[in-house]
This record gives C-alpha cells, sequence and structure tokens, in this order.
C-alpha cells in the first residue's frame, strides 16, 4: 500500500504510524510490528469511524490466488496489532469488533503533512520562517520532552462526564482565587510572618505581584471552562507551562498560615497543592481535550 500511494504519516493518542518508513512510534519509541498489521492500520486509520469486512482485509492482505487461511490469518494480524497498541477487544480504545462483521477504528485519527512537502511549495521568505518556527518548536521541545514522557494523555486518564470534570476545574481555580485574596487581605500578618527572614521584603513583594497578575488570569480560565470557550484545549496548553511555575511557587501558601496551623499541617497541605497544576490540566483533558489527540 506504502508502495501505490504518497506517504502518509498519522497520530492517534500517543501513537504515530509513518507509510514511508513503515514504523509504529510511541511517543517517539519504535515498537516492533510486522508488515501485514502494519498494513491492516493503515487500513484502519484511512477509513476511522467506518467497518472493514473480514473480506475487504483479506483481499488487501492476501493478493489473489494467495492459499492461506483467511479467517486465521485476519485474527493474527489484529491480535497482533491489539498488542502493539496495548488495545483489548473486550474494552477497545482503538480498534473494536463489529460482530460478525469486521473492525472498526474507533480513536480519533490526525492526518500528519510531511514539514518537507510543505516547505517544497513554498517560496524562499515563507520557508525560512517555517525553519524559524521550527528551531523554536525545537527548543521548547528540548525543554518539555521529558515531560512528555511523564505527563497523561486522553488515553491514559478514566472517562468522566464534561460537568464532573468542569466543577473540579472551576473549584481549583476559586480555591487559587481565595489564596490570593486572602493573601492581599492579610498583608500586615504576613508582613510580619516574614520579617525574620533574611529575604523577607523580596518575598513580600512577590507574594503582591504575583496575586495581582494571576487573579485576572484564574478569571479568564473561569469564564473560559464556564462558557465552554472554542479550542480550550491548545489555549491552556500554553498557558500552563507559565503557570506551572508560579503554582509550584503558591504550593507554600499554607506556611503563610503558621499564625493559626502548625508546620506538619502546612507541610501536608504544600504537598497536596503540588499536585494541583497537574490535577488541572489532566481534568481539561478529561473535560474537553478528548478530541485533541496531541500531547502537551
Amino acid at each position: 500500500m506504502a508502495d501505490t500511494q504518497p506517504a502518509k504519516r498519522y497520530r492517534f493518542g500517543v501513537f504515530e504510524a509513518d507509510s514511508s518508513t513503515g514504523e509504529l512510534r510511541r511517543k517517539g519509541i519504535r515498537i516492533k510490528l510486522h508488515a501485514q498489521p502494519f498494513q491492516l492500520l493503515f487500513m484502519l486509520l484511512e477509513r476511522p469511524g467506518e467497518t472493514l469486512t473480514r473480506e475487504e482485509i483479506s483481499r488487501e492482505l492476501w493478493p489473489e490466488g494467495t492459499f492461506v487461511d483467511y479467517e486465521h490469518g485476519v485474527n493474527s494480524a489484529i491480535n497482533r496489532l491489539r498488542e502493539a497498541l496495548g488495545d483489548k477487544a473486550s474494552n477497545p480504545r482503538f480498534i473494536e469488533t463489529q460482530a460478525r462483521r469486521g473492525y472498526r477504528f474507533v480513536a480519533p485519527v490526525e492526518r500528519i503533512v510531511l514539514a518537507e512537502r510543505i516547505a517544497s511549495e513554498q517560496d524562499s521568505s515563507t520557508a525560512t520562517d517555517q525553519k524559524t518556527e521550527e528551531a523554536l518548536s525545537t527548543q521548547m521541545g528540548s525543554v518539555s520532552g521529558i515531560f512528555d514522557r511523564l505527563l497523561a494523555t486522553p488515553e491514559d486518564l478514566p472517562k468522566t462526564s464534561h460537568p464532573v470534570a468542569q466543577t473540579l476545574f472551576i473549584l481549583l481555580q476559586l480555591m487559587y482565587l481565595g489564596f490570593y485574596i486572602g493573601a492581599l487581605a492579610n498583608l500586615a500578618e504576613i508582613n510580619e510572618l516574614l520579617s525574620p527572614l533574611a529575604s523577607a521584603t523580596e518575598i513580600f513583594l512577590a507574594i503582591i505581584v504575583t496575586s495581582v497578575l494571576l487573579i485576572p488570569v484564574r478569571a479568564f480560565l473561569l469564564c473560559a471552562v464556564l462558557f465552554r470557550a472554542p479550542r480550550l484545549w491548545e489555549k491552556f496548553k500554553k498557558l500552563w507551562w507559565l503557570l506551572l511555575p508560579l503554582d509550584i511557587l503558591w504550593a507554600l501558601s499554607p506556611f503563610l498560615l503558621l499564625h493559626h496551623i502548625n508546620y506538619g499541617l502546612a507541610l501536608a497541605c504544600m504537598a497536596l497543592l503540588v499536585y494541583a497544576p497537574f490535577a488541572q490540566r489532566s481534568l481539561i483533558l478529561m473535560g474537553d481535550g478528548r478530541s485533541h489527540t496531541s500531547n502537551l
């Protein structure tokens, strides 16, 4: 199939399939897959959501006149493909069995346009701009490459309804707003608490500046989620990297309450707050990101 058609690449979940190289990769790591299961995968990717009958698969995988046990051959190719994808017939994420009919690819599929083909069709100035963007993307990728292998994808997360994910996300934003507003409302107490520290002035100013800056950011996220802003996942994933260090910094906020709580409780609350930015990302994916298969 790759010989008679232009080279194609598809992305689905954390996987990419490339017809020009005959490779299947998961988060950049090559997965061993024989030729026939790979050919079957491309048949499914080219017709996502459609049922491929066992007869169609047999005709494509084995030319007319080939003597083979087609039933066993199709079953074997499907099983090998599911094994490579970590999929199960009883609970399919990618390949769904249609009883007595065939198989259907149920996950969202994204066609990847090869960068080389785009560059060849553009003039020199556009190509220069594209190379600049690719260089910037590479730099950003080197920063977030480790996280790409650790952060959850839509396929890694449990299924839940949009209202549940939305409600939990809103509660987290209200929590942060409470931190910022509470800090600004108790500056005198916080100043007194910080006074024994060597960098008390710098910390005090950092609390004021970050609180003032982050209040409108949280208000934006609340409105975006409440009104279901289009392409919310794409907007949030760009903002998330900027919020991450600030959210980690504000995980220390329980220590601003040491006049009212002890160190042990403050430490326990801090540990929970360190996870909060990652919880926000997961909730956005669970509530909005199932239609987006690209990774953060």
